[in-house]
């Protein structure tokens, strides 16, 4: 690979890398106390796929240890943000999926950021916004698939 292509695709993904500090550091900024933002992004994922994955799937997804997501469920289980049965396909492992309080604290959490989105909102067009969001969605298919198949 050329030095130019390389230091394209890094200056892009080290944007995005800034990016998602900034955007970590405000959400979380917002969560209540003992929350953090794998907690929220759980609910998100569960919410936008809205299926029930086992916690072996969701800590593939997110591409952490099984200990960890054990971890982050354990406390939006004790919240009451989630529930987990056992897998009727196995009996062994277990399926999880979102509470109604879940979805309320999700939509809350999203609406705490309101002043925050007001500001940015100030300086960039929605519509800039939404194709940005768009090509985002599709680079994020390309390396989900990417990961999937090194799996």
């Amino acid at each position: 690979m050329d030095s130019e292509t390389r230091r394209l695709y890094f200056s892009f993904f080290n944007e995005i890398g800034i990016i998602a500090q900034l955007s970590r550091a405000l959400m979380e900024a917002r969560l209540p106390k003992g929350l953090i933002l794998p907690h929220f992004s759980v609910l998100n994922h569960l919410v936008r796929l809205g299926d029930e994955p086992t916690p072996q799937r969701l800590a593939r997804a997110f591409q952490v240890p099984n200990t960890t997501m054990t971890h982050t469920l354990s406390g939006l289980e004790a919240r009451g943000y989630i529930t987990m049965r056992k897998n009727p396909k196995d009996g062994r492992s277990k399926c999880v999926s979102i509470t109604e309080k879940g979805r309320r604290f999700r939509e809350k959490a999203i609406a705490s950021l309101d002043p925050d989105i007001a500001v940015l909102a100030e300086q960039l067009a929605a519509k800039d916004i939404a194709e940005l969001a768009e090509r985002l969605g599709e680079i994020r298919r390309v390396l989900d698939a990417y990961r999937d198949k090194k799996a």
